[in-house]
């Protein structure tokens, strides 16, 4: 048997063996003078000193982004892959109401990769507990032979662009669940935060930097606030940290037109994009099929 090899097998590069390819995001003149103009002394020198100890020791910090929600075309998803530009997006998109609309609208991207978000995205907790669609006591194999079908549904929609990655709602998923999903036939995971038990089959890449206070305003927090996030991610990774391998994941929410995260998620796409040590990875490096 040809053992599949990780996603951090697959993906650890040094800046020496594989220097990332420069994007600049013509769309985004409007947030490229903030970034030029920095001087190390903006909101953004933080990580600019970051990076460059990365280039430093002839290393490339590794990036990917992930937006979730999508279901239709909207003037909001035009915006965010206006401001992706040449940047790889990947969008988790929910299956029950995703629209053949949205798929002709992505079908001529070739920087858009398909996520599955879920099934319906519906809650089936009990308040108080915590929102949850996969999970609240249902059955699990019920719930793994739904997200099947629905992982199906996605592959006829999307096509090529689709990987079967599944983006749990809320990005919670129950425990008994997870083993099941290699069956049901998907190579990847995606939640939030720290990794789960490694499931053999079933690639595990999070996203760890949310513009968004989900808990208070609902509105994007400061951008000094997120740098330093971001930031202590960078750093745990260049220090070795365990657990601490795997790319850094920036997770949007384009439906909540939200000008501020907008604008944060333009000006990181355009430094990262510009910086020798830096690489947004295309979420079809991360999980190839």
């Amino acid at each position: 048997m040809i053992r599949r090899r990780s996603v951090l097998e697959r993906t650890a590069v040094s800046a020496a063996s594989n220097q990332p390819v420069r994007r600049r995001l013509s769309a985004l003149s409007l947030s490229a003078p903030c970034i030029a103009s920095s001087g190390r002394t903006s909101i953004w020198a933080p990580l600019e000193v970051e990076l460059d100890l990365w280039a430093a020791e002839g290393r490339t910090a590794r990036f990917w982004w992930r937006d979730d929600d999508a279901v239709e075309p909207t003037a909001a998803l035009d915006r965010l892959l206006q401001t992706a530009g040449d940047t790889p997006v990947a969008l988790a998109i929910i299956p029950d109401r995703a629209t053949e609309g949205l798929a002709r609208r992505l079908a001529t991207s070739t920087t858009v990769s398909v996520l599955q978000h879920g099934i319906a995205h519906l809650n089936h907790a009990v308040p108080p507990a915590k929102k949850i669609e996969l999970g609240a006591g249902q059955a699990t194999a019920t719930m793994a032979e739904a997200l099947a079908a629905a992982r199906r549904r996605m592959a006829a929609l999307f096509g090529a662009q689709f990987r079967p990655v599944l983006v749990p709602p809320w990005n919670r998923i129950a425990d008994e669940l997870v083993p099941l999903l290699p069956d049901a036939g998907f190579v990847g995971l995606s939640t939030a935060g720290t990794h789960r038990a490694a499931v053999p089959g079933l690639d595990q890449v999070n996203s760890h930097v949310d513009p968004i206070d989900w808990h208070g305003t609902r509105r994007c927090r400061p951008a000094r606030d997120i740098v330093a996030e971001t930031v202590r991610h960078l750093s745990a990774r260049r220090q070795g940290a365990p657990g601490c391998e795997a790319p850094v994941g920036i997770l949007t929410h384009h439906l909540l037109d939200d000008v501020a995260a907008e604008r944060f998620a333009a000006e990181l796409a355009v430094l990262v994009g510009n910086h020798p040590a830096a690489n947004w990875l295309d979420a079809r490096e991360i999980w190839p099929v």
